[in-house]
C-alpha cells in the first residue's frame, strides 16, 4: 500500500499569499512592485517562494518592535 506524499510547496500563489497575510490582491501586488516581497513569474502565473514570504513577515515583526 502506498502512502501519499506530504510535500510542502516551496512556492505560493497570489491567493495563498493574500490568505496568509490577510491582504487584498492589490496590496499584495503593491508589495511586489515596491520589492518588499519577492516573486517570480512562471509563464503567466505569479509565484512567491515560501522563504520570501517568511522573510517579509520576519522583517515586518522586526520593524514593529
Amino acid at each position: 500500500m502506498r502512502t501519499p506524499l506530504s510535500i510542502a510547496p516551496e512556492t505560493l500563489t497570489v491567493p495563498e499569499v493574500m490568505h496568509a497575510l490577510r491582504l487584498s490582491r492589490s496590496k499584495v501586488y503593491d508589495l511586489f512592485r515596491s520589492k518588499q516581497l519577492d516573486s517570480f513569474t512562471a509563464g503567466r502565473a505569479r509565484r512567491v517562494p515560501v522563504d520570501a514570504l517568511n522573510t517579509y513577515i520576519r522583517l515586518q515583526i522586526e520593524e514593529a518592535a
